[in-house]
């Protein structure tokens, strides 16, 4: 039997990543672990109101979104923890800077540079809809076909209501791998 647990926004895990923006000539960095793909051409960062670094997107309207794997994660967990505006975080990450000029993150097997198309304010959220001008990923997370295989990029995973990480699991099937041998059975 199910049982209504309330409203919850029960999607998760997603991956955890970290965005960074140029504060200046500094970048500052945040961890987000509210993401998502509002189409095939558009990526949102979904960020409370408050947060420090949402003036610097703004201003500058790029962004890096680099994907968290566990070889950083300390580092990215403190880049949750403490706010820029109390805080420089310039010195937590060595970083390279985009084609656009968005800070990308060394250690980031894959690192994605993005355009601010709009903003949508929602429950005291700020959702950053962007466009990836340009995705950076490492030669060992890169298939033959120039795909990312997500088994070697390994990203971290955050479930809420929790607040936990988690690690990437194992391949279980291909995408419509089992209706495809329904119709070859049929």
């Amino acid at each position: 039997m199910k049982r209504n647990i309330g409203s919850k926004p029960a999607l998760y895990p997603m991956p955890v990543v970290v965005v960074g923006v140029m504060n200046g000539d500094e970048p500052t960095w945040t961890l987000v672990a509210h993401t998502g793909i509002p189409s095939h051409s558009k990526i949102m960062v979904s960020l409370a109101g408050a947060h420090f670094i949402n003036q610097h997107i703004k201003q500058t309207g790029v962004l890096s979104v680099n994907v968290v794997d566990e070889s950083w994660l300390d580092r990215a967990d403190f880049c949750g923890s403490v706010s820029g505006a109390r805080q420089s975080k310039a010195d937590v990450f060595a970083w390279t800077a985009g084609e656009a000029g968005a800070p990308l993150i060394d250690d980031a097997k894959l690192s994605m540079e993005c355009r601010v198309e709009d903003i949508y304010e929602i429950d005291h959220f700020e959702n950053f809809i962007c466009s990836v001008t340009s995705t950076y990923a490492d030669d060992a997370i890169v298939t033959e076909d120039g795909k990312v295989d997500v088994a070697a990029l390994s990203p971290v995973l955050f479930e809420m209501p929790a607040y936990t990480y988690l690690a990437t699991g194992e391949k279980i099937a291909d995408c419509l791998s089992f209706a495809r041998a329904a119709k070859r059975g049929a």
